[in-house]
């Protein structure tokens, strides 16, 4: 698996040694809410998270999730990905970032670039991306990336009604 660049960021393949990291952001409490609780509780439910969700997908796909890395701090500072879930048809992107990172463009740079990474390298040619009703903030970085609102989906063993969006 490769890494890759944008001008301020280093997107790098999820691994094993990742695992603090999930374990800090997928606890964060914004995440719960608009995301969901991973149940990520220890370090170790992190490492067994991301060998049985993200390395299956990374080594049979090319790509899926990846640590975005700020370039000039030397720092992780989110994550971005493209997913294969359960109750979707069309592959599904998305991204977060801790609160200090937020609204500086960086989850626009790592999703944009990442959407045209998947379409040159690995012919991903639609795009689909969820989010629940009440987070603007992704809908409005869902909407940048080209994707338009289609209909609302609820994912299977899920309660949530939520906002599907897809690129035309």
């Amino acid at each position: 698996m490769k890494n890759y660049e944008t001008e301020r960021l280093i997107l790098k393949p999820a691994d094993l040694e990742d695992a603090d990291f999930f374990l800090k952001l997928y606890n964060l409490p914004s995440f719960i809410k608009y995301i969901g609780d991973r149940n990520l509780r220890t370090r170790e439910d992190a490492e067994k998270y991301i060998q049985n969700k993200f390395r299956p997908q990374l080594e049979r796909s090319g790509f899926g999730n990846y640590v975005v890395i700020h370039k000039e701090l030397n720092e992780k500072i989110g994550a971005v990905g493209i997913f294969e879930r359960d109750g979707l048809d069309v592959l599904d992107i998305g991204f977060s970032f801790f609160p200090e990172f937020e609204g500086k463009g960086y989850a626009y740079d790592a999703a944009a670039h990442l959407k045209d990474i998947a379409k040159r390298d690995f012919g991903v040619s639609k795009l689909s991306a969820i989010t629940s009703k009440d987070n603007y903030a992704s809908q409005k970085l869902i909407g940048k990336l080209g994707l338009k609102f289609q209909k609302f989906v609820t994912l299977p063993e899920e309660t949530e009604e939520l906002m599907y969006f897809e690129s035309v």
